[in-house]
């Protein structure tokens, strides 16, 4: 049986979630103080999700007119950010098969340049500057291993993120690397022997 996402006393009927943010619509069908229908952000984890922001009615076309215009602001907004973030007009294409090398169980993964298939992107982020990350670690990094997550840093911006083993394409050797890339790689790379520094000295 499907679970209800709920906000509260409101069901979750309708969201998208585009850049940074979600953009919710919710329904009380038993309210009785006259706001049934809500619009809202959501920030949310593993764990918890943060509704904020609302807008409630009891009118269902305001609410889905500030929704709409909610979306539309954030669509306006991603776009302009993408823009910022361009690189190239070889990163605006998805990275494929053909284009990195394809891994197996036997791989270790641990501090390779991996490709993030880009079907498990959301569809604005389906470009090669999104999927190049260092894989810093995790139990799915090692060969024959019964977990499966793996920690990466993006390598255009240095964020770390969690992925499943099956949620990686293939690997990138170095050398195939765009040169913004490789900077990147550098910077991750430096920072991580600075803080292995800092970790020593402080034993």
């Amino acid at each position: 049986m499907e679970t209800k996402r709920m906000a509260g006393p409101y069901e979750i009927t309708h969201a998208i979630h585009i850049g940074d943010r979600e953009i919710v619509l919710g329904e009380n069908p038993a309210d009785t103080d006259g706001v049934p229908y809500m619009c809202s952000y959501c920030e949310a984890n593993d764990i918890l999700a943060r509704y904020y922001d609302a807008i409630g009615s009891e009118d269902y076309a305001e609410v889905v007119a500030a929704f709409g215009e909610r979306i539309r602001e954030q669509a306006e907004k991603t776009r302009a950010e993408l823009r910022q973030e361009r690189l190239g007009d070889e990163d605006d294409c998805p990275i494929t098969e053909k284009d990195c090398i394809g891994i197996s169980s036997e791989d270790d993964l641990n501090h390779k340049v991996v490709v993030i298939r880009a079907d498990v992107l959301r569809p604005e982020y389906r470009t090669a500057n999104r999927q190049l990350r260092l894989c810093t670690g995790g139990f799915g990094a090692s060969p024959h291993s019964r977990g499966s997550a793996c920690y990466c840093r993006e390598l255009r911006s240095g964020r770390q993120s969690r992925f499943e083993r099956r949620d990686i394409l293939g690997v990138m050797e170095v050398d195939r690397l765009p040169q913004w890339a490789k900077d990147g790689l550098a910077a991750i790379e430096q920072a991580e022997k600075k803080l292995q520094g800092v970790s020593r000295e402080a034993r």
